[in-house]
This record gives structure tokens, C-alpha cells and sequence, in this order.
């Protein structure tokens, strides 16, 4: 049973890591990176489909990305979905491509974006720290039941809390390679 818990909370703590990956990916560094255009949907018939369903996205030099459609009709639909967008990214058409300039970042939005990255971070912890409290109350929901022994509670809290411990450090390792990568110039 404290097996079934553990298993359950190490599942949901990855969850909070690949929530955490996702929101730095939408936090641009100076370097171009198809990741960043991930929460951009693009309307294809009617449908809102991510950006990479409806064109090919390569990085043609360090700071700037080419956005090839699939379809020709489809290049002013990419063009205002990255408008608006909430990447500050302005697109250039030429033709039947789009090319994505990354614009370098100045120092005070670099501060803004760690700031943010922070705030995600801080935000994954939390997630973390939720999933440990569920799991403790579950654990003693079955000590109250008496369906474990007391030793078997303080042993699954101990294996929880080194779980937990695993991946609030995952979470600082994430921050510290994005703050790396924010404050390159």
C-alpha cells in the first residue's frame, strides 16, 4: 500500500518537473529555439493546432528561426498567431517562409525573465511539497484505519520526504541551468 502511494506521488512530482520544462521552454533566452513557439496555436480550418502541426520550424542561424508552411494560405494565419502571442516576437514574411528574429534581450529583461523563472520554479516546489502532503495524509489515513503499523508510517513519510527532497533539488538544478542560460550574453 505504501508502495502504491509512493509510486503514485513520485508520478505526479515528475508531473510537476515536465509542467516546470514546459513553462521555462515559453521563457526566451537570446538564442533562437523551436521550444519557444510550443504554446502558440495556429487556426487551421477552424481549429486551433500547435504551430509545429502546420509548419516546419528550423533554426536557420543563432537568432532567428524559419517557419516554413505547409500550406501557402496558411502563412498569414502563422503570422498573426505569433502576433498575438505573448513572446514580443515579430515575424517577417518573405515569400512563402517566415523568418523569427529573436530580439537580444537588455539586461533589465533578462532580470525580468529570472524573475520569472523564478516564480515558476517557486511554483513546481509548491506543486511538490502538495503531493507530499497528500501522500502523508494517505499514509496516515492507513495507520488511523490500522492497516499499517506506526514504524511503517514514519518509514513511507521518510521515503516520501527523500522523494520530495530528490526533486525540489531537480527543480533547482532546472532554475540554475535557465538562470545560466538567461544571463549569456
Amino acid at each position: 500500500m505504501i508502495e502504491d502511494i509512493k509510486k503514485d506521488a513520485d508520478h505526479r512530482m515528475v508531473k510537476a518537473i515536465e509542467s516546470l520544462e514546459s513553462q521555462f521552454n515559453k521563457i526566451r533566452t537570446g538564442r533562437a529555439t523551436p521550444a519557444i513557439l510550443d504554446s502558440v496555436r495556429v487556426d487551421y480550418y477552424g481549429v486551433p493546432s500547435p504551430l509545429s502541426q502546420v509548419a516546419n520550424i528550423v533554426v536557420e542561424d543563432a537568432r532567428t528561426l524559419l517557419i516554413s508552411p505547409w500550406e501557402k494560405k496558411m502563412t498569414p494565419e502563422i503570422e498573426k498567431a505569433i502576433l498575438k502571442s505573448d513572446l514580443g516576437l515579430n515575424p517577417n514574411t518573405a515569400g512563402d517562409v517566415i523568418r523569427l528574429p529573436m530580439p537580444p534581450l537588455t539586461e533589465e529583461t533578462r532580470k525580468t525573465y529570472i524573475k520569472q523563472a523564478r516564480q515558476e520554479a517557486e511554483n513546481a516546489r509548491v506543486a511538490i511539497r502538495n503531493v507530499r502532503r497528500d501522500a502523508n495524509g494517505m499514509i496516515k489515513d492507513l495507520l488511523k484505519d490500522k492497516e499499517i503499523s506506526e514504524d511503517d508510517q514514519r518509514r513511507g513519510e521518510e521515503q516520501v520526504q527523500k522523494l520530495t527532497d530528490k526533486y525540489v533539488a531537480d527543480v533547482d538544478k532546472h532554475l540554475e541551468h535557465k538562470e545560466k542560460d538567461l544571463m549569456e550574453i
